[in-house]
């Protein structure tokens, strides 16, 4: 099928169809919309002739995706927050300011990049910088974004890759957990209720391997998919975090988290920073670059010394 401009979906059609998917019915979608039902139902008619294709099932005033209406949002809602943040980014400056638009993972933002972006900003202070969290891999030629950081198992060689920092693992809990569950010595954690990272499934395994521990099985735990659930719910005092020292830096401090072992364990991964090839150029893209690299650097040799029992 060839897409001629008659056939592009309209900025209303798109809005239209995410709206409906994010709220599950046409009422509500109209409601946060301002419009009636019928103009929203008559859009996403509109949309799903020009695409050829069925996005959603109406049944008794509740909608649901087909699979090509979950394939559809993704790109439509990846559209959208795009022409958001062009929005803001021309909206709100006067010409005395420019913007950075950073794409980061949430945890390595809330955790290790939010605490010292002060720094960058004070030598940067006509410079806004917008962030936008994504897990997912990043189209690496697209233009969407000025910086991207982001996590790689192995090495990542190549010209547009910047290495900031690597991972040192430490089992880490609650006082109240520790205390509860007598874990005081490392070759404990192999009793205890392991927090299982989803997208680092044997990382439990490594860490008991690397320290001489037996454990019948490193598998076993509630399973979280964001390193930051896993850190709230070692502080809930739901089980055992296995997570990078720098991501509890704060919590290890102020001893919210204490650590299990003084041998931190070195994954093999490493996060980087990477600017799309035509923001190469770009003063502000490189320089807060350099800055990540600097700031990785330093924090370095806090990241790998052995925290205190």
């Amino acid at each position: 099928m060839s897409f001629s401009r008659r056939h592009m979906p309209s900025l209303q059609e798109l809005v239209a169809f995410e709206t409906v998917a994010r709220r599950g019915n046409f009422t509500r979608a109209a409601e946060e919309l301002a419009l009636t039902q019928s103009a929203v139902s008559k859009q996403l008619q509109q949309l799903e002739r020009s695409l050829g294709a069925v996005l959603l099932k109406r049944n008794r005033g509740q909608v649901s995706l087909t699979p090509a209406g979950f394939t559809y949002l993704n790109a439509t809602q990846e559209i959208l927050a795009r022409f958001r943040m062009a929005a803001m980014s021309v909206g709100t400056t006067d010409g005395n300011e420019s913007i950075l638009n950073v794409v980061v993972l949430p945890t390595f933002a809330s955790q290790w990049l939010m605490p010292r972006l002060p720094r960058f900003l004070d030598a940067w202070p006509n410079l806004t910088v917008n962030l936008t969290t994504r897990v997912e891999p990043y189209d690496f030629h697209g233009n969407s974004y000025d910086v991207a950081i982001h996590y790689a198992a192995v090495n990542w060689e190549g010209p547009d890759a910047e290495r900031i920092c690597g991972e040192q693992f430490v089992p880490v809990a609650s006082p109240e957990f520790r205390d509860r569950f007598r874990l005081f010595d490392p070759s404990d954690v192999a009793n205890a209720t392991l927090l299982q990272q989803a997208d680092r499934p044997g990382l439990w395994s490594e860490w008991f391997e690397a320290s001489g521990i037996r454990c019948r099985d490193p598998y076993r735990g509630p399973v979280l998919d964001r390193f930051s659930m896993t850190i709230g719910a070692a502080r809930a005092g739901l089980g055992v975090a296995l997570v990078p020292i720098f991501l509890v830096a704060t919590e290890l401090a102020s001893e919210v988290l204490v650590a299990l072992s003084t041998r931190p364990y070195a994954g093999a991964g490493a996060y980087y920073a990477l600017i799309p090839p035509s923001k190469l150029r770009d003063r502000h893209a490189t320089a807060f670059r350099e800055w990540l690299v600097e700031e990785g650097r330093n924090s370095q040799h806090v990241d790998t010394e052995p925290p205190a029992e």
